[in-house]
């Protein structure tokens, strides 16, 4: 059996509301998340939705983190388009190596079950 271990993630973001002192500038949320700025613009990786109760909803790898995440919340034809409002809490692993993306996402999906990848899933 192979075990692969993952490392921690490198940002972790929560849907929350924006707690504003005075003369703060309120920041306009995306979805109720108003971190995305902590995930990095220009590296690839891997990344989790997972809604309230920690259940993992789906996985995803991309060349472009943030570009790729703000995708499932725009587009159309994403596998999370109907189910947006569910995502609670975003993992953000930095994975610069297309294969070492490919393997984790694979993995991730089929031993932690993500409820809504419907691609590369053996179970």
């Amino acid at each position: 059996m192979i075990k692969i271990e993952f490392p921690k993630p490198d940002v972790v973001i929560y849907q929350r509301k924006q707690e504003l002192k005075e003369g703060d500038v309120p920041i306009t949320p995306y979805y109720g998340f108003i971190d995305f700025h902590k995930i990095t613009r220009e590296k690839g990786g891997i990344f989790f939705f997972y809604n309230k109760a920690n259940e993992l909803l789906f996985v995803g790898k991309a060349r472009k983190i943030r570009q790729r995440i703000k995708k499932h919340f725009e587009d159309n034809v994403s596998p999370m388009k109907n189910h947006r409002d569910e995502i609670y809490k975003i993992e953000v692993y930095e994975i610069e190596d297309p294969m070492e993306r490919e393997i984790y996402e694979t993995y991730a999906i089929n031993t932690f079950r993500a409820k809504y990848n419907i691609d590369k899933v053996f179970y």
